[in-house]
């Protein structure tokens, strides 16, 4: 049985989009938060771009994003979160084409012969990637602002100092100084009783993210 809407149409009758997904994957890279870009490829080759795919036949948008990620920037094994729906429809001079937004936070050390480019640099990029990076930002920011690094940059434990550092790299207008950042920041971290160690001078205390 064919289903027909009100209007006796089936859905082969309504013209549709391309589907396809684009993914800002940010990092701190030499103390800066950075987004990696790829070479836009034809008819954009003068300019760059966020890893993306058109989605195929039969696959998911969270398959369609690890292929990307893997095929692009050749990382595998993560969960990008869902950001946001562009679908402007003059963003892709190729035709109709509506891209579902992903963003994933990585260690820089994942990124092997990949270009990382400080966001504040990440401009002029291919349809409307500028947008997406700007968006992707704002939202690791909030989740910046409010909890000691989220994302797991840091690892299992560090100082206050590192943590201070990873913060102020991600969101250098946002994060509050030192002594206001640490009266917020500690109280959501739990002391580990070890030291830093290979450090000159009294060695600072290591901590973990309360409940990690």
């Amino acid at each position: 049985m064919t289903y027909q809407d009100s209007h006796e149409k089936t859905l082969t009758d309504y013209p549709r989009p391309s589907v396809a997904v684009d993914t800002a994957v940010l990092t701190v890279h030499d103390g800066v938060l950075a987004v990696a870009l790829i070479d836009a490829g034809k008819p954009h080759a003068a300019k760059r771009r966020l890893p993306g795919t058109f989605v195929h036949e039969g696959e998911t948008l969270a398959d369609a994003v690890r292929r990307s990620l893997k095929d692009k920037v050749g990382i595998e094994g993560l969960s990008p979160t869902q950001l946001h729906v562009f679908d402007a429809l003059d963003r892709d001079d190729r035709g109709w084409v509506m891209s579902v937004v992903h963003v994933v936070v990585v260690p820089d050390a994942s990124l092997r012969d990949v270009a990382l480019v400080p966001v504040t640099d990440a401009t002029g990029l291919a349809f409307d990637h500028d947008a997406i990076v700007k968006l992707a930002v704002a939202r690791l920011r909030d989740d910046y602002a409010t909890a000691p690094d989220p994302k797991g940059l840091l690892g299992e434990e560090f100082t206050l100092l590192e943590l201070e550092r990873l913060h102020r790299a991600i969101d250098p207008d946002g994060t509050p100084k030192r002594d206001a950042f640490r009266r917020k920041m500690e109280p959501l971290l739990v002391e580990t009783g070890e030291f830093e160690r290979g450090t000159v001078g009294k060695p600072a205390r290591l901590f973990r993210r309360s409940g990690g």
